[in-house]
C-alpha cells in the first residue's frame, strides 16, 4: 500500500500544475487510507505537501508570467487570518470524541473525513460542470476576491486542503484573469496558506515526521513538474471535468467507508 501511496503521491503534483487544483482534495485520503496516518494529522502533513508543491509550481508559473501578485495577496491576506483562527485556536479545541447515539460514536477524525468528503464532491461538481464565459468587465473586485480569501481559509484550516476549486473561479470571476494565469496564481495563494498553516502547527507542537514528509513532497515535487510542463500543451480545462469525476467516486467511498465500514 505504501509503494501505491507513493505513486499516487506524483498524481498530487501532476493535478497542482496541470489544472491548479485538485491536488489537495487527494492529499489528505492517500495520506489516511494507503500511510495509514491519523486524519487530524494528515491535515497539517497535506498543509506541508501542498505547500511545498505549489511554491515549486507558482516559481514555474512566474517564469511562464502566469502571475498576478497583486490578486494573490489581497486573496491570501484573509486567507492567513482565518486559517490561523481555525488551526491555533478553535481546532485544538474540539474534543476527540464529539457525541454517541446508542452504540455509535461520532469521533474528531470522522468528522474530519466525512466534511472532507462533502468538500471532494462539491469540488468534484465545480469541476464537472462547465463553466460560462466571463463577462467583458476588466475591473477587479477586490472586496468580494479577499472575502472569498477568508472563506477559503476556513476550508484550509479545518481540513488541509488548499481550495484550488474555489480559488481558481474566484480569480476568473472578481479578478478578471485568464484561465492560465488564474491557475499559476491559485499556485501562489496555496502555498501561501499552505506553509503558514503548517508552521502554526509547528509552532504549537503538532509531532511532525519530516522524513516521511519530504519524501511525499518530492513524489509530489516530480508530479508538479511533469504537470507545469504538459500545461504549456495541453489546456487543463478539458481535463478538469474527467478529473472531477474521479474525484466524486472518491468523495462517496470515503462516506460510505467511514459511515459503514
Amino acid at each position: 500500500m505504501e509503494y501505491l501511496g507513493y505513486l499516487a503521491s506524483i498524481v498530487i503534483g501532476l493535478s497542482l500544475g496541470l489544472i491548479g487544483g485538485g491536488g489537495s482534495i487527494l492529499t489528505i485520503p492517500i495520506l489516511v487510507y494507503l500511510f495509514k496516518v491519523n486524519p487530524e494529522l494528515a491535515t497539517s502533513y497535506s498543509l506541508f505537501i501542498v505547500g511545498i508543491t505549489s511554491i515549486t509550481g507558482s516559481f514555474s508559473h512566474y517564469k511562464m508570467g502566469n502571475l498576478q501578485l497583486k490578486s494573490a495577496l489581497v486573496f491570501a491576506i484573509p486567507s492567513i487570518v482565518s486559517i490561523l483562527i481555525i488551526r491555533e485556536v478553535i481546532f485544538p479545541q474540539i474534543a476527540n470524541t464529539l457525541f454517541t447515539i446508542a452504540s455509535y460514536t461520532v469521533s474528531k477524525n470522522l468528522l474530519i473525513m466525512i466534511v472532507f468528503s462533502v468538500l471532494m464532491i462539491l469540488a468534484s461538481i465545480s469541476m464537472i460542470k462547465k463553466r460560462p464565459e466571463k463577462d467583458s468587465f476588466t475591473e477587479t473586485n477586490f472586496t468580494q476576491l479577499a472575502i472569498i480569501g477568508f472563506v477559503v481559509g476556513i476550508v484550509t484550516g479545518f481540513l488541509g486542503a488548499g481550495g484550488g476549486f474555489l480559488i481558481i473561479p474566484a480569480l476568473l470571476f472578481f479578478a478578471n484573469l485568464p484561465m492560465k494565469q488564474a491557475v499559476g496564481t491559485s499556485l501562489l495563494i496555496i502555498s501561501i496558506n499552505s506553509i503558514i498553516g503548517f508552521a502554526g502547527d509547528v509552532y504549537i507542537g503538532t509531532p511532525i515526521d519530516y522524513k516521511f514528509l519530504i519524501t511525499i513532497s518530492i513524489m509530489a515535487f516530480i508530479g508538479m513538474l511533469i504537470g507545469t510542463q504538459l500545461s504549456k500543451k495541453i489546456d487543463g480545462s478539458k481535463l478538469k471535468p474527467l478529473f472531477g469525476w474521479f474525484v466524486l467516486v472518491m468523495g462517496i467511498y470515503i462516506i460510505v467507508k467511514e459511515l459503514f465500514f
